[in-house]
């Protein structure tokens, strides 16, 4: 596998996002990889965005799946990845905080053998962005993981996550809902593959605009820090 020549599977967790999901499918479908899968899993979204899917996005995509119970961020990548069939898996929230531009970024270090995963940091090498108390809770999560995992992370929370097929699908995910960051975290460490951490773009969006990432979330990252702290 080589820069030039690998798949990407891109895995659209999305709940509750018309405004924002056909804007975010046109730009993953704009981004410079060319070879690419899009796999969006919607979980049980009420607000109309099932509609968008279906009648905008699904001729567009290569898989739409549809939970009929919510399951949360970690339960929608659960799905997502059991049907990747790429050289390489990507995550891509919907909410448009993330330039899908950048795959290559993220990418190309796994295609070029110089790492089996690789995050993308909003916070390495550059100005935090966002609310101070969301920059703090990372911080400090990111470090307590790090503590564990021994991978002196700056970004455990990012959500571009990539990572060779063969090795997120032989992961067995059990948080569903933001849990699934430090679970993930703790278990890729655990198998002693090389990981990465490359800076990105953030274009955070607040609260009012339907940011979803709460103080029980942060509890629960606490817990599940702890909780996989051994893979």
């Amino acid at each position: 596998m080589n820069k030039t020549d690998y798949t990407l599977s891109v895995i659209i967790p999305c709940y509750n996002e018309k405004n924002s999901i056909r804007t975010i499918v046109d730009k993953v479908l704009a981004s410079p990889v060319k070879n690419k899968e899009i796999i969006v899993v919607d979980d049980m979204s009420t607000d109309g965005t099932r509609d968008i899917l279906e009648k905008e996005i699904k001729p567009l995509v290569s898989r739409i799946v549809y939970h009929e119970v919510n399951q949360g961020k970690g339960g929608a990548l659960r799905t997502g990845f059991q049907y990747a069939t790429g050289d390489i898996v990507i995550v891509q929230d919907a909410d448009l905080e993330y330039d899908p531009d950048e795959y290559p970024l993220v990418t190309d270090p796994i295609a070029n053998d110089e790492c089996d995963v690789c995050y993308g940091s909003r916070f390495l090498n550059q100005e935090k962005k966002g609310y101070k108390a969301n920059q703090l809770a990372n911080t400090f999560l990111t470090w307590l993981s790090n503590r564990f995992t021994h991978l002196n992370l700056t970004d455990m929370e990012t959500c571009y996550k990539a990572f060779r097929r063969d090795i997120i699908q032989s992961v067995n995910i059990q948080e569903s809902r933001f849990g699934f960051e430090p679970e993930i975290t703790a278990k890729i460490a655990a198998m002693h593959v090389r990981v990465k951490e490359v800076p990105v773009s953030y274009y955070p969006r607040t609260n009012t605009e339907g940011k979803k990432i709460g103080v029980k979330d942060g509890i629960r990252a606490i817990w599940c820090i702890w909780k996989y702290r051994k893979g």
